[in-house]
């Protein structure tokens, strides 16, 4: 990778912006997961024991109404930052303007605030997630060095990742991005053979690209959850009132079917019900995934629970994108579950997982050891998967790039 990291980047005395990922989840004003907390400290204590003055800036949830603000503030995030690192951090209730240019002219080396959260400024306009080009120099004029420790949010093209990185005079990854590129690319480019994909999820078209590419890098790919109902409908399986996807799409499978038919590994079998609840499965008697009127699959059955395992086994590399069921539903999460346990428990394999339903499956099961790679960016894992470039990264200086010069304060607006 020929990205700046962090540890190239004298930080002494510098004001240093990090882009972190503290859209944790919250229950009233308690955080009842900090795992995204957790992983970011690596990055911010290297930066603050080497006398930079740090300043925080992360997202939480999305802000469409003004009303939104008082459950989604990330004062509760900042308490529980200082908690964890023993050092105070100083909650700015703003995202620009005059409280914060100050608060930041104030900081002494060694410093730590965490400024509110940043799609507040999508009540202007969208400011954040649209990139406006006003409140990324703003956010810029406030630091020397601008660290990218967010990999959740390196997919999108905001004012706090790419508006600041456009900008700002030297630029980096922390140490979280960076070993989210180092350790998916592995699984991707390199991969230990047998190397074996599986991706689940509802649609084929949400994941097309990400079959499109790790079909050529990998010996096999499972698809799972709803999109193998466009592949049985493909095979002139019936399908039932099962999710399926327009005919172009159909077609689209068939060629898939076609061209990679040794690769491709399906579903035999389902757990059906006749609606979309949460109700008792009932097991389809074919060794297929036919499925009968009246019926819609939600769970892969039984007999694919041991397909997958026995293609799983011997297997060097795994890639696990989706859930292979109706993961909302715990009637219809039993395969996803599975699938965790067959994973966690192969012996020598290099395992990687991005996807907010196959990651909680993990989590549920206190897998978590037993996997080498849990991804904390579902969107920018599953588009690492589909070989594209992340916008947050790309906006980062090269290993050889000097400093530009600095950007000028912008005026504030507030």
């Amino acid at each position: 990778m020929n990205k700046k990291t962090i540890d190239q980047i004298d930080l002494n005395g510098k004001r240093v912006i990090i882009r972190v990922d503290f859209n944790v989840p919250m229950k009233g004003q308690q955080i009842t997961n900090n795992k995204r907390i957790v992983a970011a400290i690596p990055t911010i204590k290297k930066a603050y024991e080497s006398g930079a003055k740090v300043i925080l800036l992360s997202h939480l949830g999305r802000i469409k109404e003004e009303s939104d603000k008082a459950k989604k503030t990330l004062k509760p995030v900042a308490k529980e930052l200082s908690n964890l690192i023993n050092k105070s951090v100083k909650f700015i209730p703003e995202t620009s303007g005059t409280i914060v240019k100050e608060a930041v002219k104030n900081m002494q080396d060694g410093d730590i605030i965490m400024l509110e959260n940043t799609r507040f400024e999508d009540l202007n306009n969208k400011s954040e997630s649209k990139n406006n080009p006003k409140l990324g120099k703003f956010w810029a004029s406030l630091c020397d060095v601008f660290i990218n420790d967010a990999f959740g949010t390196s997919h999108r093209s905001h004012a706090s990742n790419v508006g600041i990185a456009s900008n700002v005079s030297e630029s980096a990854i922390g140490y979280l991005v960076e070993q989210e590129i180092e350790k998916i690319s592995k699984a991707i480019n390199n991969p230990a053979r047998p190397a074996i994909a599986i991706i689940g999820g509802a649609k084929v078209t949400d994941k097309i690209q990400t079959i499109d590419h790790l079909i050529q890098n990998v010996d096999r790919v499972i698809i799972a959850g709803g999109m193998a109902h466009t592949f049985s409908k493909a095979q002139g399986l019936s399908v039932g009132n099962s999710l399926v996807q327009e005919e172009e799409i159909v077609e689209l499978a068939r060629n898939y079917l076609k061209k990679y038919q040794e690769k491709i590994v399906l579903p035999i079998d389902a757990a059906l019900s006749p609606k979309f609840d949460n109700i008792a499965p009932i097991y389809n008697k074919y060794n297929s995934l036919e499925i009968p009127d009246g019926y819609m699959g939600l769970d892969i059955g039984p007999k694919t629970i041991e397909l997958f395992k026995k293609v799983l086994n011997g297997a060097k590399t795994v890639i696990w994108n989706g859930p292979v069921g109706v993961c909302e539903f715990s009637n219809y999460s039993y395969g996803t579950s599975e699938l965790a346990k067959i994973i966690g428990s192969l012996p020598n394999a290099y395992t990687v997982v991005g996807g907010g339903d196959s990651v909680a499956a993990i989590m549920n099961l206190g897998l978590e050891s037993k996997f080498s790679h849990i991804s904390t960016g579902g969107g920018a894992c599953l588009m690492m998967l589909e070989g594209k470039p992340l916008p947050g990264v790309v906006a980062i200086q090269n290993k050889d790039d000097q400093p530009r010069k600095k950007v000028k304060i912008e005026s504030s607006k507030k």
